[in-house]
């Protein structure tokens, strides 16, 4: 399976072309990653023909488009899907989302080797997007956003084992807080997802009931303020 990844959800521009993902003999055949905070719609589409070409496949090549749907930053997850769903369209391919959450877990998860993991992404205001995994990758608990407070006690109520990871942009926050809360765990920062990661998973759902639709994790209302009625 030949796949396409994209990753704009948090703070980087991020691409992946990825043959037999997932599966034992993987081979990336181009992928990179742009930190930034801001400016992934002008970004992501000369990053993609980059990637293509490096690559040297076509689209019509592609088995699946991949992007990550959130949580994460409103813009950056809008970018990504709407370049996804475009491509997948035009090239009559299918379109698959994977979390930020899931992708971020599984990083930690191989990095640690395979130690339950609380991945904590920066929401950019006071509380934090939060999801438990298992050590075999499993989600422990829906995706919520939550003040650093109640993190001692969502992961007592996930049953996350002693000895479990924190991952993420959040996790130095979220350590602090689980500490105060006589909590402690193990740190592996990150900033955003990889996207050789994000196809691996796309690809080893696909297909399956596990399969995610490519539509946007929102954890919390953006901020709008509206114009008052004259």
């Amino acid at each position: 399976m030949l796949v396409l990844a994209l990753d704009t959800a948090m703070s980087a521009c991020s691409a992946a072309l990825v043959e037999n993902a997932g599966r034992p003999g993987a081979r990336v055949l181009a992928a990179r990653t742009t930190p930034m905070e801001r400016g992934h719609a002008e970004a992501l589409l000369p990053l993609i023909e980059t990637i293509m070409a490096e690559g040297g496949r076509s689209y019509a090549d592609l088995d699946l488009i991949a992007a990550t749907v959130g949580p994460g930053a409103f813009t950056g997850i809008r970018v990504g899907l709407a370049a996804a769903r475009g491509l997948a369209l035009a090239a009559d391919k299918p379109c698959a989302g994977v979390t930020t959450l899931e992708a971020l877990a599984a990083a930690a998860s191989s990095v640690v080797g395979g130690a339950p993991v609380l991945v904590a992404v920066e929401s950019r205001r006071s509380d934090l997007f939060v999801q438990a995994f298992g050590a075999n990758g499993l989600a422990l608990s829906a995706p919520e956003s939550l003040p650093p407070e109640g993190l001692g006690a969502f992961a007592r109520e996930a049953g996350l084992a002693p000895g479990f990871v924190l991952a993420g942009d959040g996790a130095a926050r979220a350590g602090v807080a689980l500490a105060a809360a006589g909590i402690v765990a193990r740190v592996v920062e990150s900033a955003a997802p990889d996207p050789v990661l994000v196809a691996a998973l796309a690809a080893l759902r696909h297909g399956t009931e596990r399969a995610l639709a490519p539509r946007p994790l929102y954890l919390r209302p953006p901020d709008v303020t509206f114009p008052k009625n004259a």
